[in-house]
């Protein structure tokens, strides 16, 4: 790791400062509220650097496996906390932990059902948000007033509201007011594109990003304008990538060799090879989307198959060379210079716009480390670092 790493991750949980939390979960992966092997996988840490993990209890299972479903999840957690008390695994090394209900009702059922057992849990996400669903953030603040928690709330948007263009300025608008009631309980903002998508007949290929996809493009892009602005104080996630490796490779070559090529043996990185590896893996396309939710400020990713987690986490670990820039800006941000040199003497930083920038670099350097000098995410898939 040392050889990779120039600022290695700092460890987190739910206790951590919110401004922090809301910027490390990466990587996080549903499982339907029916398996039966959640407890032991998280126990036998099976998903290497797995960061944040969602137990769904909604689209992801059917209406009639809900009851199941539930009673497995309460089981499930309760699994989990009992290791915890026998000390059988730290809690530094769970994942954030969080509960995909269908409404309010259901987190106030499965807290009483799980008693102590729910403190493991970090927050809950609320599918189908809108400015009327204040009553997800009431239940949240209720069972921390209790002391049950503290916990969490993640909206998903993805309402008809919020996608059809006559609604959707005035539903956001709307539902921000409704969220900065609740602001301190928000944790992240997520995005629904696959309802989005439905609402279309649209199902984008693996091959192409969800940027690509025009109609939702535009929405995310007023998501992002509402909620991404600095003041709001919020993070933005990104949507699912729903494609994983079926043994066949089916992906075009779309990724420039460049980045992959550019690593050889002398570094540990042997970029040719791992680059074949990836586009047999359905990663490809994710890869191209995750770089765009980051260019559009965009932080985290939903997945459903452990296989996405290393390159989410690896694509979210700061360059070196941004990392001195967001360093030195910072440093100069209450001098008298307006304008410095980069560290690396290609290019100019300006200290008040690049300000805010330079804030959350240091935030996920926090979370997912920094680079040494001449290495990329690409050494981290080589050498399995987050395991």
């Amino acid at each position: 790791m040392e050889a990779t790493f120039f600022k290695e991750p700092e460890p987190f949980d739910k206790y951590t400062p919110r401004e922090i939390l809301s910027h490390a979960l990466g990587a996080t992966l549903y499982m339907p509220g029916t398996r039966e092997t959640i407890a032991t996988d998280i126990l036998s840490k099976k998903n290497s650097g797995l960061a944040s993990t969602v137990f769904c209890l909604e689209d992801s299972i059917g209406d009639s496996e809900v009851p199941a479903a539930e009673k497995n999840i309460i089981s499930q957690v309760g699994k989990i906390h009992l290791a915890l008390s026998h000390q059988e695994i730290d809690f530094a090394d769970l994942p954030l932990i969080f509960i995909r209900v269908r409404n309010p009702e259901q987190i106030l059922r499965l807290t009483e059902e799980m008693g102590d057992s729910a403190k493991i849990i970090t927050g809950f996400i609320f599918p189908k948000f809108t400015s009327e669903s204040y009553q997800y953030f009431e239940v949240i603040k209720s069972l921390n007033e209790q002391s049950t928690g503290p916990f969490y709330g993640m909206p998903i948007i993805e309402s008809p509201e919020v996608i059809y263009r006559e609604s959707r300025l005035y539903e956001l608008m709307e539902t921000k007011r409704l969220l900065d009631s609740y602001q301190d309980l928000v944790l992240n903002v997520r995005i629904g594109a696959t309802d989005f998508s439905g609402l279309y007949g649209i199902r984008r290929g693996p091959d192409v990003t969800i940027y690509d996809i025009t109609v939702i493009r535009d929405c995310i892009a007023d998501i992002i304008n509402v909620f991404g602005r600095v003041e709001s104080d919020y993070v933005v996630s990104g949507p699912v990538w729903e494609y994983f490796l079926n043994g066949g490779r089916v992906l075009k070559p779309q990724l420039r060799k460049s980045p992959f090529e550019e690593f050889h043996d002398d570094n540990g990185c042997n970029g040719t090879k791992i680059r074949g590896q990836l586009l047999n893996k359905y990663v490809d396309g994710l890869i191209r989307e995750v770089i765009l939710d980051k260019e559009n400020g965009i932080i985290g990713k939903t997945i459903i198959h452990p296989s996405h987690i290393l390159p989410v986490q690896s694509l979210y670990t700061v360059g070196h060379e941004e990392y001195l820039d967001a360093l030195s800006i910072l440093e100069n941000s209450h001098g008298h210079l307006g304008v410095i040199s980069s560290h690396y003497s290609n290019k100019m930083n300006e200290v008040k716009p690049h300000y805010n920038w330079a804030r959350k670099i240091l935030l996920r350097a926090k979370n997912y480390g920094v680079f040494h000098e001449q290495h990329n995410f690409i050494c981290l898939l080589t050498e399995n670092i987050f395991v």
